[in-house]
């Protein structure tokens, strides 16, 4: 291969993303809903969820998006610092205020690569954090809630940290309780998943794109008010975005191999949600 070739690739390799960017863009996405995104430590928004937040927060889509973090990622006794890393990340990653960012403090969610959480707790949390009527609203009625989409990990949990993979448990066993004695009735919470990919896939950045394009094809489609797959590509300044909130917020968790995550990591460039089935 003589220099042009080896020159082009980049540009090619540019070329692809600025054109799976724009495709992703012609994706059904929700809009004017209220999203919580439920998370199980600091960072793992700028980490994971990044491309979402982004896309989702975007004005003209009249959403309003909460983060719901289950720990203050303590485990290095940094949960005070940590805590207020998340409200800078988030703010800059698009959410409208500091308000709309709420960490937990409980010693019944431990930040541990050793733990799993409870899902009956996490499910008594969410409830009382977004269902606080449920015990009084009869059988007759339809379920009520103050948010109508949560976002969080699939049964995987991307790295399979057991904290993450509990989440998605409890968010299950939530909606469950939500519409307990509701029978015949539509559960008023659509719950997302990301998607967990192989290791292989995890580190491809960018060039996972068009995979993962061409599965959301032809994965099983849902259009209306809350379409499925969701599908969020970010561009190059979505990208910088995501880089910036882990290495300008996220200061405290910047070990030498995160470099090498918000490098080539293709959550800090692709996001793909998928509606889950509830009761």
């Amino acid at each position: 291969m003589n220099w042009v070739t080896w020159a082009s690739v980049p540009i090619l390799i540019f070329g692809l993303w600025l054109y799976t960017a724009q495709i992703s863009k012609s994706f059904p996405t929700l809009q004017g809903k209220r999203v919580c995104l439920l998370i199980a430590h600091p960072d793992d928004e700028a980490m994971f969820f990044a491309p979402a937040i982004l896309a989702l927060t975007r004005p003209e889509l009249g959403n309003h998006l909460k983060i719901l973090c289950l720990s203050s990622g303590n485990a290095d006794g940094l949960g005070e610092i940590r805590k207020k890393e998340l409200i800078k990340s988030g703010i800059q990653l698009g959410l409208r205020s500091e308000d709309d960012i709420l960490v937990m403090e409980d010693p019944n969610f431990l930040d541990s690569m050793n733990v799993t959480w409870n899902p009956r707790l996490i499910s008594n949390l969410l409830t009382s954090a977004f269902a606080p009527k449920m015990a009084s609203v009869p059988s007759t009625n339809a379920p009520q809630a103050t948010i109508d989409v949560l976002v969080t990990f699939d049964p995987h949990g991307i790295s399979s940290h057991p904290n993450h993979k509990s989440l998605y448990t409890g968010a299950h066993a939530f909606l469950k309780a939500l519409m307990h004695r509701h029978s015949g009735w539509e559960c008023p919470i659509k719950l997302y998943t990301l998607t967990t990919t192989n290791i292989l896939r995890k580190y491809m950045s960018v060039m996972d794109a068009p995979a993962t394009i061409i599965g959301s094809l032809v994965r099983k489609k849902e259009l209306g008010n809350f379409p499925t797959p969701l599908l969020y590509v970010s561009g190059p300044g979505g990208f910088r975005t995501a880089q910036r909130a882990m290495t300008t917020a996220h200061k405290s968790q910047m070990r030498w191999f995160r470099w090498g995550w918000i490098s080539i990591g293709r959550y800090m460039v692709v996001n793909d949600l998928k509606k889950e089935k509830t009761l």
